[in-house]
């Protein structure tokens, strides 16, 4: 294909913009009513409020400024785990404060043990790396990263494709303690030798389901293989995902101790208690009608529309533009730079539709998205939970209705009930 030449504009560095966070909402505190399951030998007890961390001044304050004063279940659990050295693959559901549970202890520990950047190396050695499926996804991790270290001289970077090569690359060497980063664009970075992976600690596999399957396992057996990476049992490897399917959970093995510990909020691949979930019965012909009529009823609500292809994707947002329904678009095939517009013009309200893929189906924490509509529902069922879970986050309520055709949908029947009925 063509260079690529897109480089991401920086993000704000005012105090006021890496602090920017939402409201938690109206069933914040009813994540406490969680059942939580830990198996695995000898795990460190829970903690129940952030003072047992005995975290450092600097990172208690950034905790505070970044609007954290609770903890959720699934960081009550993982905290102590991860901060006393222990392997983790966590199960929580969406929306419920999975990023902080494995930033929040990483960055302490860095803190504690006087980690520092330094723009002098030829090859810059990050202490921790953290991969996800999506370019988007990533940068919001990134982005998270950067209130805990605020004031610190611990530096993350983020880097990932569909941006210039030398840019990721000039990123890196200005110092990188914790590399985030999109599978195919880390292997690319460390390929060119700008990146060694001899002093990894921490390795953070993030929507970690996704990063075992099929379309990304092959890239982490390769990381794991490097001569250079750590092996298991000298790097703290951990997990974390909203769905564990179970052959997931074998593959998992291989980048875990033995000895790992699998923590499980509600129950694995549960949906989002505060998601509404409709299923209307609606045939294949009917669907643009229904779409139209229910995204009239609703009003300027931001919402997210699922579709099953690229192409219906932007035929969709089109169509719905004529309908004097502002909608935009985001998905593989749109340029680096356009994603990112749509994503910002539907966080701003610009646009409160948008019509997306699969690529916008995990992790993406928007403020205020009150509906997602499932236009093609997903092949699998635990994308059907990423999918809804991007409303009903935080502690906020929010709905899903998706569109069931007997003749596509058919072999999601029984799964759908199962998620319903729990």
């Amino acid at each position: 294909g063509p260079k690529v030449t897109y480089v991401p504009p920086p993000p704000p560095d005012d105090e006021q913009a890496i602090f920017a966070h939402y409201q938690t909402g109206i069933n914040f505190d009813k994540y406490d009513e969680n059942i939580v399951e830990v198996s695995g030998l000898d795990p460190p007890a829970p903690f129940l409020a952030f003072e047992e961390a005995n975290l450092c001044q600097t990172l208690n304050m950034n905790i505070a400024k970044a609007g954290y004063s609770k903890l959720t279940p699934v960081q009550k659990y993982s905290i102590p785990i991860i901060l006393a050295g222990r392997d983790l693959m966590a199960c929580a559901q969406t929306g419920s404060g999975k990023t902080a549970a494995f930033l929040l202890p990483i960055v302490a520990h860095m803190m504690r043990n006087g980690v520092t950047a330094s723009s002098f190396k030829e090859q810059q050695e990050p202490e921790c790396i953290i991969v996800a499926p999506t370019r988007e996804l990533i940068n919001q991790i990134f982005l998270e990263a950067r209130k805990f270290v605020y004031g610190t001289c611990i530096r993350p970077v983020v880097i990932y494709g569909g941006t210039q090569t030398g840019h990721s690359i000039r990123q890196v060497m200005q110092g990188c303690n914790i590399l985030c980063a999109t599978p195919g664009r880390l292997l690319d970075i460390i390929g060119r030798e700008k990146i060694g992976l001899c002093n990894v600690k921490y390795l953070v596999l993030d929507e970690a389901d996704r990063m075992l399957d099929m379309g990304f396992g092959l890239d982490m057996k390769q990381l794991i293989s490097y001569p250079s990476m750590p092996p298991k049992d000298k790097r703290q490897t951990l997990m974390f995902s909203a769905t564990f399917p179970d052959e997931v959970q074998r593959l998992a093995g291989e980048f875990l101790k033995t000895d790992y510990l699998f923590i499980v909020v509600g129950h694995v691949g549960g949906a989002c208690s505060d998601v509404q979930q409709n299923i209307l019965q609606v045939p294949q012909y009917s669907k643009r009608d229904k779409l139209v009529e229910i995204l009239q009823s609703i009003g300027h609500e931001r919402t997210m529309v699922f579709v099953d292809k690229k192409k219906k994707a932007d035929y969709i947002a089109a169509f719905l533009c004529q309908e004097k329904i502002p909608a935009t678009s985001i998905h593989g095939d749109r340029e680096q730079r356009e994603r990112e517009v749509a994503l910002q013009d539907f966080r701003s309200g610009k646009f409160p539709v948008l019509v997306a893929t699969s690529v916008a189906a995990r992790g993406l924490d928007i403020e205020n998205v009150q509906h997602v509509i499932n236009f093609d529902l997903p092949p699998t069922i635990e994308e059907y939970v990423h999918r809804i879970g991007r409303t009903g986050r935080c502690g906020n309520t929010g709905k899903a209705v998706s569109f069931f055709d007997n003749n596509s949908d058919g072999h999601l029947a029984r799964s759908l009930v199962k998620v319903l009925s729990d």
